[in-house]
Parts: structure tokens; C-alpha cells; sequence
């Protein structure tokens, strides 16, 4: 593992046409590719089998393909998009950090959280965030693209990989790490229907976690969606006017609008919806704020993620003391809302969404978005 930070440029948004690769292809459409490039159809299931099953690198370990097809495939379907540039482990070898380059030359980030009940991956979405939560290091520079299916997938099999070299089996995905998945929503999806397809990842629904800052229009979508995912909405204060400055997206879909549409998505799915909250000192963790948001969830199917703040150098907010955060929870729990902290993991390795490419953005004297609170 490499201590050292890769000197990467943030790129303008690309203006290449789009790279297709073996990731970004469900089994159907990658028979359908492989006759268009005048190769039998059912290599499509051995193929889905080597990179989901064996976790293989490129073409050339698919032993059982011909060269001339290896050859064929690694120039009209390349095997990898992105390369990965850098990986970070914490000093315990509990989380890893996985650093790509895409064929663009942007940066992304993936992390692997090793529990010993369950290993977790938080994957990106996109390159940056349009979002701009103000306690978030990824949205300091705007959203420069989405990422493809295949980049997130890629992300996803490569933690798995590096799981299985750990002799652990990943267990459980989060979408949280850089972008908004329900601002990229035909490509989350996709990903998500591939990785879940039984022929090759097999990644069960319920292991699946999507996080959003409150889209209201794609919850109600995701409510449609016919697999069993759960939903983490990051709410962050009980109030408009708090949350609107910590959440802009609030001023288009305030708390009122977001907590129907999560009523509306639990009456549809049956299922509990995960309330993150970034605790933050005195911002949003008054006893007065606990109160109100455990009044505001009382009686709902949720549950509240309390997380503490995760120190960013450029950003001027604070984590609480452990007896302000104890008691913080503690309150909202009076309220009758199961209620537990969760303390970011990796804080040595930047392991927080967009922390290290805040990193590269500062040692390039580039300002960010200053908080406005």
C-alpha cells in the first residue's frame, strides 16, 4: 500500500464520447456485443462468470476465451475504465481506501470498511456533487460529471476482490460516497440490476443501501423500483431554516415535502428508511434540536444515524465532544426513534467522501466553497 498522494489534475468536464467497457454491459447486452463483433453469444456467460465469480483482471485471465477474442474484446470492450492509482489502509487494516483515475482523467474515491460481522463498500457516484451540502468536501468544486454503470460497478468488484484477498466476502454497499445517486438514477439503477443479476455478483437487494439528500420526484421513483433496496436520506436538522443552510437542495424540496415522500415510500415499500444526521458542534446539536427531531420522526418506520462530524481541514466545523454526541442521541431515542451513533471510519486516510480530492484541490491553491454558517 502506498502512503504517498498521487499528483492527479481535476479535469474541466470531459468532452470524450463516453468509454464503454465490460462493466458497464448487462449479460444481454454483452451477448449482443459479442455478435456484433462476429463472436458466439453464450461466451457472454462464461465472461460474466470469470469477472463476477473469479474477480479476474483483464481478458487475458479468462482462460477458457481464445487470444484472437481477448485481442478483440480488449479493443472494442475494454476490460477496466478506470485505473486504480493509490490505495491507503489505516493503521488497524480495517478500512482501505481506493483511489482511480477514470479514462478522463478525473478522481475518484471508493472505500472497503472491514467489521467483524460484515465487510461494507462505499461507492461513488459521480465526480464531485452538485449538491454542496455546506459540511461536505465533495461538492467544494461543483459536479464535473456522473460516472458510467461500469465505473461504479468497477468499484464494486475491485472491493470485493480485495475483501476476498482479506478472506472476508463483501456483505453490504452503500452509494455514499462522492455525487447524489438520485441525480445519476438511470445509471445507479443500472449498476445496481447488474451487480444484483444472479448470473454474476448475485449481490443480494437488501444489502444495498442508496443515500440521498431528499430528490423527491426520484424517492418516488425508487418507491417503483422492484427490488428491495433501502433508503438513507440525509437530513441533517429537523427545520427549514437550519436545514437550508446546511442543504440547499432543501430550498426545492423542503422537510415537510421530504418526510412525505418518505412516508410515501414506506407505505409502497413496507420497508425502513435510515435518517443520517452529521452532527456538528453548535450547528445542529442542541438539546432544543434533539428534541424537535425526535418529535419530527416520532410513530414513522426510520431509524436515525447519528454521525459525528468528520474533520475537514477546509471546512470550519467542528465534531462534538462524546458526551455532547451521547447525549445528543440519547435524546432523540426518548422520543421513541431508534437512535444509534456511527463514528466515520479511516478518519487517518481521508477516508470521508471527498476528503483527499479537497486535498488535491487545496495543494493546487484552489479555494473552496466556504461554509455558510
Amino acid at each position: 500500500m502506498s502512503d504517498s498522494t498521487p499528483t492527479l489534475p481535476i479535469m474541466p468536464v470531459s468532452r470524450r464520447k463516453r468509454l464503454v467497457g465490460f462493466y458497464d454491459l448487462s449479460i444481454e447486452e454483452l451477448a449482443a456485443k459479442l455478435q456484433e463483433i462476429g463472436a458466439p453469444a453464450f461466451r457472454a456467460k462464461q465472461m460474466y462468470n470469470w469477472g463476477y465469480e473469479h474477480f479476474v483482471e483483464s481478458y487475458a485471465e479468462m482462460k477458457n476465451l481464445p487470444a484472437a477474442l481477448q485481442d478483440q474484446l480488449e479493443e472494442h470492450l475494454p476490460f477496466r475504465t478506470m485505473t486504480m492509482v493509490d490505495s491507503k489502509v489505516t493503521d488497524d487494516g480495517d478500512t482501505y481506501k481506493l483511489l482511480y483515475e477514470t479514462f478522463d482523467g478525473q478522481v475518484v474515491e471508493t472505500v472497503l470498511m472491514l467489521y467483524p460481522d460484515r465487510a461494507t463498500v462505499c461507492v461513488s457516484c459521480q465526480v464531485g456533487c452538485a449538491v454542496g451540502c455546506a459540511f461536505c468536501a465533495t461538492g467544494l468544486g461543483g459536479l464535473t460529471r456522473s460516472l458510467s454503470a461500469g465505473e461504479i460497478v468497477q468499484q464494486t468488484v475491485d472491493a470485493a476482490r480485495q475483501a476476498k484477498r482479506l478472506g472476508r466476502n463483501l456483505t453490504n454497499l452503500v452509494m455514499m460516497g462522492m455525487g447524489e445517486p438520485l441525480q445519476n438514477y438511470a445509471e445507479t439503477m443500472k449498476f445496481i440490476n447488474i451487480i444484483h443479476d444472479p448470473r454474476g455478483l448475485n449481490f443480494g437487494a437488501r444489502r444495498i443501501t442508496v443515500s440521498t439528500s431528499g430528490i423527491v420526484p426520484r424517492i418516488d421513483a425508487l418507491a417503483e423500483e422492484p427490488l428491495q433496496l433501502n433508503l438513507a436520506v440525509s437530513l441533517h436538522a429537523p427545520n427549514n431554516d437550519l436545514r437550508g443552510q446546511l442543504v440547499p437542495v432543501n430550498g426545492r424540496w423542503p422537510v415537510e415535502e421530504l418526510l412525505a415522500a418518505c412516508d410515501r415510500y414506506i407505505a409502497k415499500t413496507g420497508r425502513r428508511i435510515s435518517f443520517e444526521y452529521a452532527l456538528m458542534n453548535g450547528i445542529n446539536n442542541s438539546d432544543e434540536t434533539a428534541h424537535e427531531l425526535g418529535t419530527l420522526l416520532r410513530g414513522r418506520l426510520c431509524h436515525v444515524n447519528v454521525i459525528p462530524f468528520n474533520p475537514v481541514e477546509v471546512l470550519d466545523f467542528e465534531r462534538p465532544t462524546v458526551e455532547m454526541i451521547d447525549r445528543f442521541a440519547a435524546i432523540v431515542q426518548s422520543h421513541g426513534v431508534p437512535t444509534t451513533v456511527r463514528y466515520s471510519r479511516g478518519v487517518e486516510i481521508d477516508a470521508a467522501c471527498g476528503q483527499l480530492r479537497a486535498r488535491y484541490e487545496a495543494s493546487r491553491g484552489k479555494s473552496g466553497v466556504q461554509p455558510t454558517i
